[in-house]
């Protein structure tokens, strides 16, 4: 039985992906998150002293969340269950709970149970972990690639270290390419292959951070040239060796294709890059905000949301100082619903990189936050007698319109009259740009009503 399983088991893995078969299996083999896995760091020292708490791992995919929950099995005294949180229900979860109660109490020993894609489960699901997790009988480590703040029920999130996986590092991808060309044992050394620099770079790079996607190409460049013909004008092969192969930089192109980016549309990617792309405009940075715009738009995003957000912008944080911005922003907004993806990334870009290079001011915004904060607050102004309607029979028996003076039959068009009732200021231009010329307009019409008074 135990030679079957043996050969089973090699079996098994001769038909994994490389980038199953090549998964760290120590911390010292683990690549990247030195911002907790590093020496002296937090997780690090948890598993080091088998001090392991509740956890959940958040962050984009290929970074190592399920590897080193893998890794995390060997180093735990606890005993291990994993599982995937789109393929089991609650009827399976608590039979994992009855038999971490059942260990516990016949011999001690704690259980962790890793739940990968935990934000698949519900909110009544995750409700089912929460009291033996709260009691200690399960140490739970939760896998997502979602804000646990918004996918992963609260009560879970407040018992649980959150450790946030970053995108690994081109040196880091970089290192794990070379060393699966050389593994013999699991990797891809039996093929003798070598890849150049350039080519290694390129795949790095391409791969955003995702060492699966990596080793996917590498993978694709190796098996897909693999035992090639001696021919002298194929430059992938190496002529000193009869059968090896060098990756160039054309194989690892044609290896991983179109770079993939990731975008879910509608968690963190999208707004954390629209985020970036209105600090960016708001900013006065014109190559940011195209590269923003740029990598909503190849992912997919809708453009007519960048549009929105383009117009948002002109009349928050350009305002009166450039009042064309919030015209051309218009402008670029109705060309984007009429003509559509891929044309309408040019006036999005002509109206983003005008509004980044715009005059700044957020004074009509901040006017406008500021009175309706105070008609739902404070007390109702009411209108003045003068300037109630006066378009209606009886209107001046009531005494509506009683005093009002017409702006146009003053000098400048301009009369200081009361239109608000109470001294209050809410609209303070600054000295930027067109907004200049309003504040020196405004400081006329101050000066008149003082007069006036």
């Amino acid at each position: 039985m135990d030679l079957f399983a043996e050969n089973r088991r090699k079996a098994m893995e001769r038909v994994q992906p490389l980038a199953v078969r090549m998964r760290p299996r120590t911390l010292d083999e683990f690549c990247g998150q030195h911002h907790f896995l590093g020496p002296g760091k937090l997780l690090r020292r948890l598993l080091e002293a088998d001090r392991l708490t509740s956890a959940i791992f958040y962050g984009p995919p290929g970074t190592g969340k399920t590897t080193l929950a893998q890794i995390i099995a060997g180093y735990t005294k606890a005993a291990f269950e994993s599982v995937n949180a789109a393929t089991i229900g609650v009827k399976d979860v608590r039979e994992i709970l009855a038999r971490a109660k059942d260990r516990l109490a016949d011999d001690g020993q704690r259980t962790v149970l890793f739940l990968d894609e935990i934000h698949r489960f519900n909110r009544a699901q995750q409700d089912v972990l929460l009291g033996d997790v709260e009691d200690g009988i399960v140490i739970l480590i939760g896998a997502t690639t979602e804000n646990p703040f918004f996918s992963v029920n609260a009560p879970l999130v407040s018992r649980s270290q959150i450790f946030q996986f970053e995108p690994l590092s081109e040196d880091d991808v970089q290192a794990l390419i070379r060393r699966a060309l050389v593994d013999e044992e699991r990797g891809l050394g039996k093929h003798r292959a070598t890849i150049t620099d350039e080519a290694c770079a390129f795949l790095a790079t391409t791969s955003d951070g995702d060492a699966r996607r990596a080793l996917t190409a590498v993978e694709v460049a190796v098996l897909s040239n693999s035992n090639p013909s001696r021919t002298p004008d194929n430059p992938s092969r190496d002529h000193e060796g009869a059968g090896s192969l060098i990756i160039t930089l054309d194989v690892a192109q044609d290896s991983i294709q179109r770079k993939a980016i990731v975008y879910d549309g509608t968690g963190d990617q999208h707004y954390d890059a629209a985020s970036a792309f209105i600090k960016s405009m708001r900013g006065s940075d014109p190559d940011a905000v195209v590269y923003w715009l740029a990598r909503m738009l190849e992912a997919g995003e809708d453009p007519r949301f960048i549009a929105r957000r383009v117009a948002i912008c002109a009349a928050e944080d350009v305002g009166n100082a450039d009042p064309q911005a919030l015209i051309l922003a218009n402008a670029a907004a109705q060309i984007t619903m009429f003509i559509g993806m891929p044309e309408c990334q040019l006036p999005l870009a002509q109206a983003a990189i005008y509004i980044a290079c715009a005059p700044k001011s957020n004074a009509s915004a901040v006017a406008i936050w500021a009175a309706a904060s105070d008609v739902k607050k404070g007390r109702t102004i009411p209108v003045p007698r003068h300037l109630k309607d006066t378009h209606y029979q009886g209107a001046k028996r009531l005494g509506s319109g009683e005093g009002y003076q017409y702006a146009h039959d003053f000098e400048d068009g301009m009369v200081g009259q009361d239109y608000l009732g109470v001294d209050k200021t809410y609209y303070m231009p600054t000295d930027r740009g067109h907004e200049k010329s309003m504040a020196d307009y405004l400081e006329k019409f101050k000066t008149l009503r003082t007069e006036k008074k």
